[in-house]
């Protein structure tokens, strides 16, 4: 069996299609908690392909009482 906690995602194709799964995720999380969404701030979210960046939002948006909570 492979083990894979530690791999690190290096090609480009890998990388763009994860930060696409944590932009859906995140939009998801926010729509789940009834969070309303600005376009610009949906805007920059859509932009966004720092996988980083995208996990520290998804995890501020578990816990935020508004978007700007998450984003600032």
């Amino acid at each position: 069996m492979v083990k894979l906690d530690n791999y690190e995602w290096q090609s480009e194709f890998a990388l763009t299609h994860r930060a696409e799964g944590l932009v859906n995720g995140l939009l998801l999380l926010l729509k789940a908690r009834e969070l309303d969404v600005p376009a610009d701030v949906r805007g920059r979210v859509e932009g966004c392909t720092d996988s980083e960046q995208l996990e520290r939002w998804i995890r501020r948006a578990v816990t935020a009482d508004s978007v700007e909570d998450i984003f600032t």
